[in-house]
């Protein structure tokens, strides 16, 4: 294990106090996560100065806890990366400052990633230590779908990307959020819209629209956000508060239109990453994010897909730091340099 690579990544680009270790950019040695849900969950979606306060008291044991879980000392790290961007400023600061202490601290190279790219790198990670099957090759359909985008990267090789598509409105996982707080459900939405889903029994005869944007690969989910909303106030159970149903009655009508909601924003998001492989001839499907853990999101988009599919475990779509190292690793073997002096960017883009 000397003679690898050992890199450190930290991620708190928003909710989630994320560090791990990876060797020579695949081998997953440890990845913990200090998550915030709990606090957040009472304001119904993220506060910003409540996550950054939580990332200080957080970043030190996430540190330490991942380096025991590695099983390797500080001493033997290579080189230290975090989050520079985008995400939440505050949260950002705290990851990136940490970072730059630590190589400092041992004399080793500082590398900032892109929070974006760390996604697409959580499917190279390998516990067993075996090499990613890369694969398929290059290039990949890549789609990445979390809280704050959905966008469609063409990565035509290692730090090559092209953005092909994006959402004009919501992101998927906005929009789940949203849809949630429509249905009396918890946060993060995701989560909670898929848990009523797969509660609902027998056919389903409600129905929302798809956003197809016909022409182009973009995204738009705001309408289908408005159009649950009008079916919970046309069937009586929004506002809540002034419901006369009974609880069963309540729980069968929320778990029909949290089926139809995920089924209308699965449905597109699959149809739109399908369509960019054909279009640009991918030789493989990538998916990465927050959303990338929506089961059923994975497993329409490997019926539907006539190529290699690549999702990561569900553990690693969500913010970890273990993709930040995966990341900064190829970021490393490609020579970039980055100096102490940098600074966080909240609207960093890809491609």
């Amino acid at each position: 294990m000397m003679d690898m690579i050992n890199v450190l990544g930290i991620e708190t680009s928003c909710d989630e106090t994320a560090v791990g270790v990876v060797s020579d950019g695949h081998v997953l040695r440890s990845n913990i996560i200090a998550s915030q849900i709990e606090i957040h969950a009472q304001y119904g979606g993220i506060v910003p100065e409540l996550a950054s306060r939580q990332h200080i008291r957080d970043i030190s044991a996430t540190v330490s806890s991942s380096l025991k879980t590695a099983g390797i000392n500080m001493e033997d790290i290579d080189i230290v990366s975090a989050t520079y961007g985008p995400g939440l400023a505050g949260s950002l600061i705290t990851g990136l400052n940490t970072a730059k202490a630590l190589a400092m601290s041992l004399g080793v190279p500082f590398i900032g990633s892109n929070h974006l790219e760390g996604h697409l790198y959580a499917s190279w990670l390998k516990e067993s230590g075996e090499l990613p099957d890369t694969e398929p090759g290059f290039p990949l359909a890549c789609l990445i779908a979390s809280g704050g985008h959905t966008d469609l990267i063409l990565m035509e090789n290692h730090g090559n990307y092209k953005l092909v598509g994006r959402t004009r409105d919501d992101a998927a996982g906005e929009a789940f959020d949203k849809a949630a707080r429509v249905l009396g459900l918890g946060f993060p939405g995701g989560p909670e819209i898929q848990k009523a889903a797969e509660q609902m029994i027998g056919e389903n005869d409600l129905e929302l629209p798809r956003a197809w944007m016909k022409g182009t690969l973009d995204f738009s989910f705001s309408g289908v956000k408005t159009a649950l909303l009008h079916m919970a106030q046309n069937k009586g159970i929004y506002p809540l508060d002034q419901c006369q149903f009974t609880d069963d009655q309540v729980r069968l009508l929320v778990n029909q239109m949290s089926y139809a909601f995920q089924e209308a924003v699965v449905d597109v998001m699959v149809e739109k990453v399908v369509s960019m492989a054909e279009q640009y001839h991918a030789k493989g499907i990538l998916i990465g994010g927050g959303v990338a853990a929506n089961s059923r999101l994975r497993t329409k988009v490997v019926d539907r897909s006539n190529i290699p599919v690549l999702i990561p475990p569900p553990v690693l779509c969500t913010d970890n730091g273990a993709m930040i190292a995966a990341c900064a690793y190829y970021q490393y073997q490609r020579g970039e340099q980055y100096g102490f002096e940098l600074d966080v960017n909240p609207s960093l883009p890809l491609g």
